[in-house]
């Protein structure tokens, strides 16, 4: 039964525009389902990667291909008036370049083409859950931190997605997990990598270099745009090819950019051409956000606050596949609900205003 409601929870989260709960989906089903069987679903019920690979696994392999792409990342939800538990805390935030208060949430987000489609589904996830407090040696306040690392955990869900037999060849993420350690990883498993790379990392592009320990920072090494470059990266055992990629930012400033592998025949165009699909995870964070009304529950809860997602990244699936049915975005598939939406209350509030027989001049 806890089923059925997640269906008709995920339902109502893509077609609410405001703070959802358990009283208001009752309403909305005129007291079908109680309020009280709704908050039992969400603070009982547990739903984790296992279930989400159980909704998604017959969509994946139906459009499953050998070069599809696995892209990682992470993004807050956040919660700033809500009270503090192991997963609404405190995470930096790259956006922000501070921290703030929230829900850390990690993904594993598929992108493949298949047949003429594009189709890009979450097939993984973790919660951030900061279960172990210590004091701050330069605050002497009081954090909280998790037991596992993002790139720890990154690393389980690659192996449970081959344990899965997914089928994928390159796996995509920005520099934060770009570690040697992650390289080394990705590699034993023969999968390839493509990850940004900050700046100062130490490389060089010389072999005997690399055994004299002699290094220097990424971007004071000469690498010309339009061509990959084979360095070796400190603390790397095998080496590696690097492209540099300049680009105008908003404000009109360059910027440029440094993208890494460990697959040696890719061409600078290739790079490129994998690189830009990573921005698919963006997209899902933004319709996670938008479109499905992630951040809206007032649950107080871990428990009820992760099922709440579960049921968003569920309505993001069925976003996703009645896109490929009806051609449409998210977003305009999201303005076409509300639009529907504000139909039906206006006719009902002017059905409402006419039974109270008040006439306006």
């Amino acid at each position: 039964m806890g089923r059925d409601i997640l269906d008709l929870y995920s339902d109502y989260l893509l077609c609410s525009s405001g703070q959802t709960t358990a009283t208001g989906l009752s309403s909305i089903v005129e007291g079908n389902i109680s309020h009280d069987r709704i908050t039992r679903f969400l603070k009982k019920e547990y739903f984790d990667e296992k279930a989400l690979w159980k909704k998604v696994k017959p969509i994946v392999r139906a459009y499953e291909e050998e070069d599809a792409c696995l892209i990682f990342d992470d993004t807050i939800v956040e919660k700033p008036y809500m009270d503090e538990n192991e997963i609404i805390c405190w995470h930096y935030s790259h956006t922000e370049n501070n921290t703030v208060k929230g829900i850390n949430l990690l993904s594993a987000f598929y992108h493949c083409e298949s047949d003429g489609q594009t189709v890009r589904l979450p097939t993984g996830f973790r919660i951030i859950a900061k279960t172990e407090e210590y004091i701050d040696e330069k605050s002497g306040e009081k954090k909280r931190k998790s037991p596992v690392t993002k790139n720890e955990m990154m690393q389980e869900m690659i192996k449970r997605h081959i344990q899965n037999q997914v089928k994928f060849r390159y796996i995509l993420a920005d520099s934060w997990y770009s570690s040697a350690e992650n390289m080394r990883f990705i590699s034993k498993r023969e999968k390839v990598f493509i990850f940004e790379l900050k700046d100062n990392r130490q490389v060089t592009d010389s072999e005997k270099k690399r055994n004299q320990g002699t290094f220097e920072r990424l971007d004071q090494l000469k690498i010309p745009e339009g061509k990959a470059v084979k360095v070796w990266i400190k603390d790397l055992e095998f080496p590696v090819k690097i492209c540099k990629q300049v680009f105008t930012n908003k404000d009109g400033s360059n910027g440029q950019r440094f993208l890494v592998t460990n697959e040696l025949t890719l061409t600078d165009e290739q790079f490129r051409t994998l690189y830009k699909k990573r921005w698919g995870v963006e997209e899902y964070h933004k319709s996670l956000k938008q479109n499905t009304s992630i951040g809206s529950s007032p649950a107080h809860t871990g428990i009820a606050q992760s099922n709440h997602i579960f049921a968003a990244i569920f309505a993001y699936v069925k976003l996703e596949m009645l896109k490929q049915k009806a051609g449409l975005n998210h977003f305009a598939m999201k303005a076409i609900i509300y639009l529907a939406s504000m139909k039906t209350a206006m006719i009902s509030f002017r059905e409402w205003k006419t039974t109270q027989n008040i006439a306006f001049a």
